[in-house]
């Protein structure tokens, strides 16, 4: 399997869908847009996103499985699968924000292989292949050379799904807003994940994420020089139950041990 002939591939697929995506922003109607739960909303672009997209993925792979958010497609856990999130940010999307973004993996026994996360709205398009390193419009990117919490710019997401870990999640924010020079919260995973990677931001903290907000995003950071794992490195960040992802100076640094709230959260 050519990784780089696939991975050619796949960013001029995933620049379709995220072009799609741009030229329907502003046409969605409240009519359009359901809840699929508590904070989580979806509209025909989602959908039709992810259609466009397993469809362009089949012709590449055809033996590949899929697991996607939309779940237009069956979903399996054969050994070599895609991991899509057709639109990361949909709320942003829909109240006209421009940070919103599509994240493709192609995941091996849940070894990242491929990863490529595109920003419509800004014309970025953040693409790795294992062990080839890690590029912002072709262009190659390395996580920062910061040292120190203090001198860090931070990203988060909020746990608004599971009101159960608000606790622990709040003592982790103001900690940080206590002592790096800001928190970003950005509303795009894949989109903190990316400027983790290319160095604008210094490190990024989310809890309760799914592998599709991540996935792509694991293997750029990787292969910009960073790193990832839970919130104590005792584990993978794949899962998205909690992800730390930084430079490797500040990733010891920045470790959370495990505390009565959050194992009870947990």
């Amino acid at each position: 399997m050519d990784l780089i002939e696939i991975n050619q591939k796949v960013k001029a697929i995933i620049r379709q869908a995220g072009n799609y995506i741009k030229q329907e922003r502003g046409k969605v109607k409240a009519h359009h847009i359901t809840d699929k739960s508590l904070n989580n909303l979806v509209s025909y672009v989602d959908k039709t996103a992810e259609l466009l997209l397993v469809k362009n993925l089949k012709e590449i792979l055809p033996q590949a499985g899929f697991l996607t958010e939309e779940k237009t497609v069956a979903q399996d856990d054969k050994p070599l699968r895609w991991i899509i999130d057709p639109l990361d940010g949909t709320t942003n999307f829909l109240f006209g924000l421009p940070i919103y973004s599509v994240s493709i993996a192609l995941t091996q026994d849940e070894e990242i292989l491929i990863g490529a996360i595109f920003i419509p709205e800004l014309d970025e398009l953040f693409s790795a292949t294992k062990n080839g390193g890690a590029f912002l419009n072709d262009r190659p990117i390395k996580v920062s050379r910061t040292q120190t919490i203090d001198t860090s710019l931070a990203a988060t997401g909020f746990p608004y799904f599971k009101f159960e870990y608000m606790d622990f999640y709040m003592s982790l924010l103001e900690k940080y807003i206590r002592s790096t020079r800001g928190v970003r919260r950005l509303g795009s995973a894949a989109v903190d994940l990316a400027y983790v990677a290319c160095g604008r931001f210094d490190f990024y903290f989310e809890m309760e994420l799914n592998p599709w907000d991540i996935a792509a995003g694991l293997l750029i950071v990787a292969e910009a020089g960073g790193q990832t794992s839970n919130f104590d490195g005792t584990g993978s960040a794949f899962s998205g139950k909690e992800i730390l992802a930084s430079n490797k100076t500040l990733h010891h640094l920045l470790l959370e041990k495990p505390t009565k709230k959050r194992i009870q959260a947990k």
